[in-house]
């Protein structure tokens, strides 16, 4: 049997180059496009199991009732670097027991003379209560304008889960702290924002502790 010549040689070489180059292209994109995926899905984890210390999200009503137990909400705003706002609860803390719904505001003003838009990353302290802490309505879902030296009154429903009473880690606790931090938000570090503020909130949440 004769051997190929040079030139198939080299063509049979050259063709499985540019394979072997197309499949590390297609893994690398592959890759880029989970961790762009990888915010709004941890995200969106977080929220439906307060893993973290996050809130839960989306349930109307506790159905259990209302506990026996007497807690403390504090209320904790923050301003990131960069945004010209000023933030701040209207009530520094309530006190509740499990199970009542409560309602209470904050107020954001725009404090430059251009319109700005920011969103806020919230979180619960200690990280074991956000299980427990559940949202029904809340500024922080989505992005929000103020124009200049606009202010607005910004309101959040929540409850605690009565079910955070049988929870032996959280027996001692009397004190949730419950925590924003508004961020300018641009067009062109969405994603990028998203995992800034994340990580900003678990460690406002901490020191309000």
């Amino acid at each position: 049997m004769r051997a190929a010549p040079p030139d198939d040689r080299n063509l049979t070489q050259e063709r499985r180059g540019r394979r072997v180059a197309f499949a590390a292209a297609t893994v690398c994109f592959a890759m880029l496009g989970l961790s762009f995926a990888a915010v709004p899905l941890y995200h969106m984890f977080c929220a439906a199991t307060g893993y973290g210390g996050t809130p839960r999200i989306g349930v109307l009503a506790s159905p259990a009732g209302v506990g026996t137990r007497e807690m403390t909400v504090r209320l904790d705003a923050n301003v990131a670097p960069g945004l010209p706002w000023s933030f701040e609860p209207e009530t520094p803390q309530i006190t509740l027991r499990p199970g009542k719904t409560a309602t209470v505001f904050f107020r954001a003003q725009n404090r430059s003379n251009a319109p700005l838009k920011a969103q806020a990353a919230f979180n619960v302290g200690p990280d074991s209560a956000g299980a427990y802490f559940n949202k029904i309505s809340c500024f922080c879902f989505s992005e929000m304008t103020l124009e200049p030296h606009e202010s607005a009154e910004l309101p959040v429903v929540f409850f605690l889960d009565p079910a955070l009473e049988a929870d032996p880690t959280l027996a001692g606790v009397e004190t949730v702290v419950l925590s924003y931090t508004f961020f300018a938000v641009t067009s062109k570090d969405a994603t990028r924002g998203e995992t800034k503020k994340l990580g900003a909130a678990a460690g406002a949440g901490a020191k309000a502790l």
